[in-house]
């Protein structure tokens, strides 16, 4: 019996289904498609502008890329603006290129609310996708060559005399402190030197003469020095060179011996665990004041585990009146501060100090001792005055919300005046604060 005759398609002509499921492939592909496509990023100088949509593919694209979340309306903000135009050119030519770009985080509150933006502006450094806050210069060529800072190696090898003169007085700069290892293996310092990029500069040098010793007053091989351009302060460790106790002294000698406190140096004690023996001077500009200066070197040297820091009551007094300090205080006054909420002062003493260098020497020392024994009474941190407050960045943020509470609280009277309500008060704690934190200490917003 002859087989029924073969049949064939001469064209493929697709089922509803087929369409349906090849329509909803190629819907679900194309936002991937058109992200790749779109997001073609180029490194010109110029600041790239991002936002919800394209954040994510930069952080992706470069290597390094500098962020500044800003707001429209923050006049540090608009400052800054043009600083960062001037710098983003230079930096997007170095031989590792760092890119430059800009979020408006007042309009793209989710992305800003993701990255822990709490205050204007913020800038961030992305390295391979990893986030560190910035707190350096925002001039635009010391903006450069802190930035330069990140994508340098993590140990520098320096080859001859000329070379480690350049590298301290040029290259490194002066906004971090640099570590030489002289007679040192590179190999001896690299864990360390990957672990403190961010804070400091490496480098062991190879070759050098005598002169070079003399200069950076190291008397025998191997030494590693610690330099403080800023400070002009040098000190040099001579083992054991084993990484604990190399760790122990990096650690030490990234602070100058006495840190002169501002906002900016406050933010440089963020990691660091030791308490802070504070200074009260009434100004940091009297001859007097550099000779207390010399006296309180001399003790830091001796008390390492401790920071040595001083202030002005001229220059900051906000933070000076954090410890029970007015304009009617004997200045200088010593306290030893926890670095948050409390302080120490010495049993019956009024931690003071006079600028006599002998009575100074007497007096420092004395209050070390009666420290060290334990002859304190341990005090919180005084809030600022109702005034000092109020024109405090935070204090302005808390008296606007209060604002709008009241007139919340009169819309709804208005609307339901047979049901009145009685409005209590809120502790300053549910908004996350100490009530008797100064606003300066809590570094809510950012400040030049």
């Amino acid at each position: 019996m002859p087989l029924p005759p073969l049949t064939t398609r001469s064209s493929f002509s697709p089922s509803p289904l087929r369409l349906l499921i090849l329509f909803s492939l190629l819907f679900l592909l194309s936002p991937a498609i058109t992200s790749s496509e779109y997001h073609q990023f180029n490194l010109d100088g110029k600041v790239l502008e991002l936002d919800d949509s394209n954040f994510d593919a930069a952080i992706s694209k470069f290597d390094f890329i500098f962020v500044d979340f800003y707001a429209p309306w923050c006049g540090h903000c608009k400052h800054l603006a043009p600083e960062l135009e001037k710098a983003a050119p230079i930096l997007a030519g170095l031989n590792q290129p760092i890119a430059v770009a800009k979020v408006d985080a007042d309009k793209h509150r989710k992305l800003a609310s993701k990255h822990d933006i709490d205050g204007y502006p913020t800038l961030k450094i992305f390295m391979h996708g990893v986030p560190t806050e910035y707190y350096g210069p925002r001039k635009a060529d010391l903006l450069v060559r802190f930035l330069a800072k990140y994508v340098a190696p993590d140990v520098t090898v320096l080859s001859s005399d000329a070379a480690i003169n350049d590298f301290t007085e040029s290259s490194a700069g002066s906004n971090f402190p640099i570590f030489i290892g002289f007679g040192l293996n590179e190999s001896t310092v690299l864990d360390l030197a990957v672990k403190y990029k961010k804070k400091a500069w490496f480098s062991v040098a190879k070759d050098f003469s005598d002169q070079i010793m003399t200069s950076f007053d190291f008397e025998k091989i191997p030494a590693l020095a610690a330099i403080h351009p800023v400070y002009n302060e040098r000190s040099t460790f001579y083992g054991p060179f084993e990484e604990k106790f190399i760790e122990d002294y990096i650690k030490q000698s990234l602070l100058p011996l006495v840190l002169p406190i501002s906002r900016d140096s406050l933010k440089s004690l963020k990691d660091d665990q030791r308490k802070v023996v504070v200074t009260i001077l009434e100004d940091e500009t009297e001859e007097t004041s550099k000779e207390i200066l010399q006296v309180l070197k001399a003790a830091a040297s001796a008390n390492r585990d401790l920071i040595f820091g001083y202030v002005g009551f001229k220059q900051w007094g906000d933070f000076a009146q954090s410890f029970e300090v007015d304009k009617k205080t004997l200045l200088p006054k010593i306290v030893v501060w926890d670095g948050k909420e409390e302080y120490a002062s010495v049993v019956d003493s009024e931690s003071t100090i006079d600028g006599r260098r002998d009575d100074t020497n007497t007096q420092v020392w004395r209050f070390m001792k009666d420290y060290r024994e334990g002859r304190v009474i341990q005090k919180r941190i005084a809030g600022p005055t109702l005034m000092g407050f109020m024109k405090s960045p935070i204090g302005v943020i808390i008296v606007l919300l209060a604002i709008c509470l009241v007139l919340v609280v009169v819309v709804i009277l208005s609307m339901f005046k047979e049901e009145p309500l009685t409005v209590g008060t809120r502790d300053q704690v549910d908004q996350g604060v100490s009530p008797n934190l100064h606003p300066e200490l809590r570094g809510t917003v950012k400040q030049d």
